[in-house]
């Protein structure tokens, strides 16, 4: 493999969630910069490599973007194969076309490869299909963190009719049950909170926009996890009730 930064998904967890392309990229790297929620054991697939921290996580000390990113430079100008190991999909709320646009202006050739996002891969580990015929034609995926503080346009969620993943939103749990209530979302509208997506800690609760915030809290939720709001939630529940009955 020729000099090159490859920016990889690691998915959302579970090793076996790896693209046969990240696996490829891994084996031929030299350095792998990873990020905090990337499994480490991804890493059997580059014993060869040099292994560098580059986490970035809420609430925490993180590595600033600037470093990372001419690190990712430094390197490449060395004639090293880079992979930057990101969790989930480098382009959903990963940064990934940042890094890709200010690698390549600087004469860098770089890769993006796709990995799972965690919104895909919790709803499929607890059988909630994102997409249903006959209930919803469609998925929002949205954060609830911004770096410059901007607000969701809530009414839009609220009246699209699709199903909604909120990422980064056990922070802000009170926030986004009101600005949805107030939107005039039904507040029996059924809710997942899905933490630990595709890992063997995962865990599950199945609540309402009513009900978040007592239930959250009886589940002691926290971080990373990830919210589904929709009818297909209960639409889930109903299908494999029959299913099993």
């Amino acid at each position: 493999m020729s000099t090159k930064v490859w920016l990889v998904g690691a998915g959302p967890g579970d090793p076996e969630l790896l693209t046969l392309k990240a696996v490829r990229a891994l084996n031929q790297a030299q350095v792998v910069m990873i990020d905090d929620l990337v499994n480490p054991a991804v890493l059997e697939h580059c014993p060869q490599a040099r292994v560098i921290a580059v986490g970035k996580r809420g609430g925490c000390r993180s590595t600033p973007q600037d470093f990372i990113q001419r690190l990712m430079l430094r390197y490449a100008r060395q004639g090293k194969c880079v992979v930057r190991l990101k969790g989930g999909d480098p382009c959903i709320f990963g940064r990934g076309t940042e890094e890709y646009s200010w690698l390549r202006s600087h004469g860098i050739e770089a890769e993006l490869v796709n990995g799972i996002t965690a919104g895909l891969a919790g709803a499929t580990n607890c059988a909630i299909p994102l997409t249903l015929r006959g209930v919803a034609r469609g998925v929002s995926l949205v954060t609830a963190h911004t770096q410059d503080g901007s607000e969701l346009n809530w009414q839009a969620l609220a009246d699209a009719g699709t199903t909604l993943v909120i990422y980064m939103g056990v922070a802000k749990l009170a926030d986004i049950r009101q600005q949805l209530l107030q939107a005039g979302m039904n507040g029996e509208m059924p809710v997942a909170m899905i933490e630990n997506a595709s890992l063997p800690e995962q865990r599950e609760r199945r609540s309402t926009v009513k009900r978040l915030l007592d239930d959250a809290q009886d589940f002691r939720l926290k971080s990373p996890a990830i919210l589904i709001i929709g009818e297909v939630v209960s639409n889930s529940s109903a299908q494999l009730n029959q299913l099993s009955a």
